[in-house]
């Protein structure tokens, strides 16, 4: 069972590493097809762990509340959405232009602001691997080893993008390869510390685990809807995105399935 758990608390963060290490092989930006590609995946990857890791285990766990056992379900998803939106007025967006009028008035360089923007991103899915593994230790009803691998890997492959997508540009705007890649791994760190602090709570987290499991997929699914989606469907007109959509999400759906 622990290496089951280190495996699940690192694997999001080793698909940041990977991304972060593009930058030793892309010399530019990546193709703005590739880049609809892995962010088209990546949403739906994410939808699909948000609703069979995180949403419908918080209803089955509920459902001794008889007909109201959409209520932690329902309140959850929504104060994850609204934390993630009350993030997003205070940290910097990662596509923020440099030379807008927040940008000039910050005092944190642009390298910096792109890392603290991910890296806050980045805690509520650490704290949801976090708070499923919680469960799984616990031997919550709904919550199985493959539902937490699912999730990991879930998030694991919407990470592969955003650790390139700050080392790359970060890199052609002069900075040496080392330290850019260094930063855009620097921005998943944050997850496996949420998974790690949210485990030692486990004892108090259990009670609540309906409403956590569902505040984790409010907050992934406000990145999807909020980043992800916009981002895949940039550019002129292309079904690549939403291709690729449908796999991801098909396929988290079936190793779900399966693994379960």
């Amino acid at each position: 069972m622990t290496f089951e758990i280190l495996r699940e608390i690192l694997v999001p963060f080793l698909g940041t590493t990977l991304g972060a290490g593009c930058v030793f092989f892309v010399k530019k930006q990546l193709n703005l097809s590739i880049q609809r590609a892995l962010t088209g995946f990546a949403a739906g990857v994410m939808v699909a762990a948000s609703v069979f890791s995180l949403l419908l285990p918080a209803v089955e766990q509920a459902a001794p509340m008889g007909k109201f056992s959409f209520f932690p379900a329902v309140s959850g998803f929504l104060a994850g959405i609204f934390f993630l939106m009350l993030l997003d007025r205070i940290i910097p967006h990662l596509h923020m232009n440099s030379d807008s009028p927040e940008g000039i008035r910050s005092k944190l360089k642009r390298s910096s602001m792109m890392t603290l923007a991910v890296a806050l991103h980045n805690l509520p899915e650490g704290m949801a691997v976090g708070v499923v593994l919680a469960g799984l230790l616990k031997g919550t009803p709904g919550i199985s080893t493959a539902a937490a691998l699912t999730l990991s890997l879930g998030i694991a492959i919407q990470n592969f993008p955003e650790g390139a997508i700050i080392a790359i540009p970060l890199r052609n705007e002069g900075m040496k390869r080392g330290k850019a890649f260094l930063l855009g791994t620097l921005s998943g760190v944050v997850e496996p510390i949420g998974a790690v602090l949210t485990l030692l709570a486990a004892d108090l987290i259990v009670p609540a685990m309906p409403y956590l499991l569902s505040f984790a997929a409010g907050a992934m699914l406000y990145v999807v809807v909020e980043e992800l989606i916009p981002e895949m469907s940039e550019g002129a007109h292309s079904h690549v995105g939403t291709v690729l959509f449908a796999v991801g999400f098909s396929l988290m759906m079936a190793l779900d399935v399966i693994l379960g």
